[in-house]
This record gives structure tokens, C-alpha cells and sequence, in this order.
């Protein structure tokens, strides 16, 4: 992430206005804060939102910048209403995104619309069945199948998981899921994969880094599987 970073301001440099290079960089930013690897996080917040306006001053009209920035400030600002103005916006320039609508699921489960954020996955993952960042996106839906009592649907996180295993996501919310079925040693087996591959892991300090009041039921089930606090 520090290389991202290292590069995106480089380029940044050579063209103050290269607004997707700069929505890369503020979403690297965010990175470092919502995984817990900033050793200033209010310095990488800041960072993150400014970055993030900055693309948007420099070209509001490419469907990629405008959706990484609307999921930077969807994480690190929380203003609901106009990120997912953004983000709408990225997916009617270009319906054929992949990005776009991978970003606008995000934007939404941050936003608490889950079912929205679902029906956005889905139609990216259609798009682009073996993405690099499938992963990611099958993490996002499972987190909102959570969030909508859909616990059984949830467990697709095992799709993430094969798909990427040192990504600590999928153990989460296989966590959560297996502890609202009361599947209670499944649910202790996926704790202790996420804490393998994230040792610090707690919940209070994952789920201050953004979007915590849309994450209700996830976070309850995460103590009921034993998780630290």
C-alpha cells in the first residue's frame, strides 16, 4: 500500500490533475485506515477525503474516478446522500462497469441498503465472473446478507475465501453467519482463522474505521463467536 502511495503522489507530481490517480490514492489512504495499518490514522483520513475531492475537481466525468471516490468517502466522510449521488452517477456513464458497480455496492452496504448493495454485486459479478476483485465484492455481499437475516446466503463468504485466503473478510462474516445459525463450532473455527490471519484483530477497532451503525447484527454475532472486543 505505502508503493501505491509512493507512486500516486509521483504521478501526481508529473499531473496535479490526474483524477483517477488521485482517486487511487485516496482509496489507498482509506486502505491503511479501514485495515488498520495507518500509524496516523486521522492523518490517512484527511488524506483519503482530500484526495478523493481532488479527483472529483479534476475529472467528474470518468466512471471509475467518480466511483473509487464515492467509496473513499463513503468510508472516511459517511455522507450517505452524496456519495451515492456519485456513484449512481458512475454507473449511468458507463452500465458496463465493472468497477462501477462493484463501487456502488459498497457505497450502499456502507450506506445500510443492503438489499441495493446486493442487487449492485450481483450484476458486477455478472459482468466479470473471475475479477481480481471478486473477492472483495462476494465479502461485501455477505456482509449485507447478514445485515438482512439472510445468514444461509451469507455463508457464500466461502466463495471469497477460496478465492482469496489471506483475505480476513470472508472470516468474518462466515464468523457472524455461523453464530446467528447457531452453528456454534463453525463459528469458533472461522474466529480463529480471521484472528490467524489478522492476530490484532478486535472488533471495536475494526468497526470504528467506518461504517459501524450499518454493521449491527455482524458486529452482535462477532462477540457471540468469541471474538475480542
Amino acid at each position: 500500500m505505502a508503493e501505491v502511495i509512493r507512486l500516486a503522489h509521483q504521478a501526481l507530481e508529473l499531473d496535479p490533475r490526474f483524477g483517477l490517480i488521485a482517486a487511487v490514492a485516496s482509496i489507498a489512504h482509506a486502505d491503511n485506515v479501514l485495515w488498520g495499518y495507518a500509524s496516523d490514522p486521522r492523518f490517512e483520513r484527511n488524506e483519503a477525503a482530500r484526495l478523493a475531492r481532488l479527483a472529483l475537481s479534476a475529472n467528474d466525468n470518468d466512471p471509475e474516478t467518480l466511483a473509487i471516490a464515492a467509496v473513499t468517502l463513503a468510508y472516511m466522510v459517511g455522507d450517505s446522500e452524496s456519495e451515492i449521488e456519485l456513484v449512481d452517477r458512475a454507473v449511468a456513464l458507463n452500465p458496463n462497469s465493472f468497477q462501477a458497480w462493484h463501487c456502488r455496492g459498497h457505497v450502499y452496504r456502507a450506506a445500510g441498503l443492503h438489499k441495493e448493495a446486493i442487487r449492485s454485486l450481483e450484476r458486477a459479478l455478472r459482468m466479470s465472473p473471475v475479477d481480481h476483485q471478486l473477492h472483495q465484492a462476494l465479502g461485501a455481499m455477505a456482509m449485507a446478507f447478514v445485515e438482512l437475516n439472510r445468514f444461509e446466503e451469507a455463508l457464500a463468504a466461502k466463495r471469497a475465501q477460496r478465492q482469496n485466503p489471506s483475505y480476513s473478510t470472508p472470516y468474518l462474516c462466515l464468523a457472524s453467519a455461523f453464530a446467528h445459525l447457531r452453528r456454534e463450532a463453525e463459528a469458533s473455527e472461522a474466529a480463529a482463522r480471521l484472528l490467524e490471519h489478522d492476530p490484532s484483530f478486535t472488533i471495536s477497532r475494526r468497526f470504528a474505521r467506518g461504517a459501524q451503525e450499518n454493521a449491527k447484527l455482524l458486529i452482535e454475532a462477532l462477540r457471540k463467536a468469541g471474538l475480542p472486543e
